[in-house]
């Protein structure tokens, strides 16, 4: 019983983190702030997602005896590995060819990785508040 609850809120834990990536894809600015959202809450909600998987196959194989929970629990946890470790590459490698590609932040002052100052026009923040109102998003 105890551990079907804990299954449960895993479970919602992890649906309501990727919910928020879905928000956050939505309603974000600019592809920075998107690829965080993206990245980082469907990180953390696979892993509670998967974390649920887990605790159904032990729950299958100890209690149940069924070894197909062993097998079960064995490859999530391979999964859950390969989650962790590509999604931080892929939004890195994302991030990166954006910025190399010339694809500045919305609203942003100074470049960090350039070490200039970006040039405050009024041009430019007309494009930011102009590709706000297009997605829906507020200034």
């Amino acid at each position: 019983m105890i551990f079907e609850i804990i299954i449960y809120i895993f479970m919602g834990i992890g649906v309501f983190f990727n919910a928020l990536a879905g928000v956050g894809l939505l309603r974000f600015p600019d592809v920075y702030t998107r690829l965080h959202a993206g990245t980082k809450c469907t990180t953390f909600g696979s892993i509670f997602v998967i974390g649920s998987v887990i605790l159904i196959g032990l729950k299958n194989w100890w209690f149940e005896n069924d070894l197909n929970g062993s097998v079960l629990a064995i490859h999530s946890i391979f999964a859950l590995i390969a989650i962790l470790l590509t999604n931080p590459v892929g939004a890195h490698a994302i991030a990166r060819a954006a910025h190399r590609s010339g694809v500045m932040p919305a609203l942003a002052v100074i470049d960090e990785l350039e070490k200039k100052p970006v040039k405050k026009s009024t041009r430019r923040k007309k494009e930011v508040k102009k590709a706000l109102n297009e997605e829906g998003g507020s200034t």
